[in-house]
Formats: C-alpha cells, structure tokens, sequence
C-alpha cells in the first residue's frame, strides 16, 4: 500500500531542528579554545586561522595528523559521559603532532550519531574543547552528522584532524639521536584510547564484568577506570624542548611502546627500555590475569603506563626532569640509546616490572 503523504527528511530520521540547536549549545564550549589567529565564528563552511602569524618563522613546517578514540565511545556510551571522551581525541591527534616539535595550532572534529540529542553532542564538544584549552591548540570547526539506519539512537563515533607548526632547523626526529641518550618516560593516566577491542573483550565477554563493578585496586569503578581521558602532553612537551634539548619525542598509542618508539629510532642505533623503572598501574594487571593475556601480546596492545617518552642527551636529563615534574608530569629515566649491534629491532623492553 502506498504512503499518503510525502516524504522528508525528518521521516527519513534527521532531525535538521535538533543539529541547529545542538551548535548553538557548543558555541560557549568552542569559543573558550580560541586563539588570537582564529577568524569569524562557529557556524561558516570553514574554519579561518591567519596563516601571517607564522611569518615570525624562518621556514615553517605545518604538521598534520587525525585520529579517533576507537570502541572507548562504546564505554562513553554505555556509561552516559559524553564529556571526557573528546579529551581522548585531542590528545590522539595533537600528542602526534608535538612529536616532530610542532606547536599545535588549531582542529576540527567529526561526529557522527544515529541520532542528533543536542545536550548530549554539546557534551561531546564540551570534552573537545576543553581538550584544545590543555593543547594550546583553536577548535576552529566541525561537523556532525546524523545517519540512522545505520547507527542506533544512542551510538556515536567521533574523529579529528589537527595542524601544528615547527621552525625546520628545530624538527625532532630520528637523525637528531646520538649513542648515549637518554630515553624518559612519562607516565599514561591509564589505558589512554587503545587496545579497547582486546580490553571489552576480555572484561566483558570472558570474565564477564560490569561497568559499575567497584574495583578496590582502582577505587572507583571499573566503568570509570576505563573511561579515564588520555593525558594530554602537548604543552608539556613544548615546555620541555624550550627548556632542554630534546631529540626525539615518540606518543606510546596503538603497537604498545616498543614498537612506537622503534619509529623514532634510527636505524643503526637501538633504544632498551627497562621495565624495573617502572609498575604499570592495575588495570594492565587486571586486563592481563583476566584475559590470561601473555605479557608480550599485552606490551604490543596497551602503553603500560607509559604514555609519552623523549629521548635527551645524558647533559639534558636532570632539567628535563625538573621541568616535568614542576608540570605535576611524573617521569623517570626508563632506558637508553646504544648501537644497534646484534640488535635486529629499533627498541626492546628488557628485565621485569617493578613490584
């Protein structure tokens, strides 16, 4: 039987009413990240950021990267905290473009929802810029789409893109490392945004834990636990190569952390990271003893609490520690630079963890 009356948009389930309302909502939140290069205001069909303030440098070089949060949403979704996983996505994007030095400068996000419920992609922003605020870095833009059909009413998914700048005879990176650095450590407040596949997988669908399980090692839940937002690193590390000289800097994300600061090591040279300068917090021990998660395919999935690392001549180690710690960053000297000899890998995790 035919319908008898047309079709439109909002039949199709995109609410054009709730998205208008759901930008005005963030307007506040994307207003505090501004800096003074942006242009205009939220709304246009692009972010404007004046490219004349980068004349002050000699030969700059724009850094770019993007990113997601992966299946941390799914946590933020069950739990109904909309607010902290935007914290997550900055920190993905931006602490790979302070990597190379670069000074963040400005980002956009994608979010996508099955449904448009305004507050609630109010929040979402809200996480995101706040996140920008603690990367020195604009939210001069976005989009959110609504697809349903294809998602549910409650399922959403969020990316971003960001742009950072470094003078070119200041980029760190591989050819700057020298036999006898140091590499530091600095800590992850947890799990940060990967390996969450392997970690749903294991809590939940092998031993079969709930997200309001209060977890004594954790002293709060365990839903909580893994929806701490990533720590954020950019400012940090700006401070620290103003202050020190820094070679390299390597973001311990997805691979675990031999593997993302093996891409930063040249190739004649090798990193050893020794693992008794440090205990992995508890929700590495939990994933690993509740999954039956042998330690090598743990240490290839998660940071291990180990979220950042520079690597400094030996001369540089103990103002870099300094500037960390005045920044409440908690650091340590996790291992060193040698050749790389018999050594058939970039970077190597030796010895146990610290009980």
């Amino acid at each position: 039987m035919s319908e008898t009356t047309g079709a439109s948009y909002a039949s199709a389930g995109v609410d054009i009413e709730a998205g208008d309302r759901a930008v005005e909502l963030m307007k506040e939140w994307v207003k505090k990240t501004q800096r003074p290069e942006v242009l205009g205001g939220l709304g246009g069909f692009a972010g404007l950021f004046d490219a004349s303030a980068l004349k002050r440098y000699e030969r700059p070089l724009l850094a770019s990267a993007t990113d997601g949060v992966g299946t941390k949403v799914d946590i933020a979704r069950q739990m109904g905290v909309y607010d902290t996983i935007g914290h997550d996505l900055v920190a993905m994007v931006m602490d790979d473009i302070v990597v190379c030095g670069a000074e963040p400068l400005f980002m956009t996000d994608y979010i996508c929802v099955g449904k448009v419920h305004p507050e609630r992609v109010a929040q979402i922003v809200k996480g995101i810029a706040e996140g920008c605020v603690l990367a020195g870095c604009a939210l001069v833009g976005g989009e959110t789409a609504e697809h349903p059909g294809l998602l549910g009413p409650d399922d959403f998914d969020v990316a971003g893109a960001g742009t950072g700048v470094v003078e070119y005879d200041r980029l760190l990176g591989a050819d700057r490392i020298r036999t006898g650095d140091a590499v530091i450590a600095m800590a992850s407040s947890g799990l940060h945004s990967n390996g969450y596949s392997l970690v749903r997988h294991v809590l939940f669908d092998r031993a079969g834990l709930s997200l309001d399980r209060e977890v004594p090692e954790f002293g709060r839940t365990l839903g909580e636990e893994l929806l701490e937002p990533t720590k954020i690193y950019s400012l940090d590390c700006l401070a620290l190569t103003r202050t020190a000289e820094v070679h390299a800097y390597s973001h311990i994300t997805g691979g675990g952390l031999a593997a993302n600061l093996a891409r930063v090591i040249p190739d004649h040279l090798h990193a050893t990271v020794d693992r008794s300068t440090w205990t992995p917090g508890a929700v590495f021990d939990l994933v690993g003893k509740a999954g039956r998660v042998e330690q090598l395919e743990l240490e290839k999935t998660l940071n291990m609490g180990v979220g950042m690392m520079a690597v400094v001549p030996q001369e540089s180690v103990d103002v870099a520690l300094t500037v960390l710690a005045d920044r409440g960053v908690d650091a340590w000297v996790a291992g060193e630079i040698t050749e790389r000899g018999d050594h058939t890998e970039g970077a190597a995790l030796t010895g146990a963890y610290a009980s």
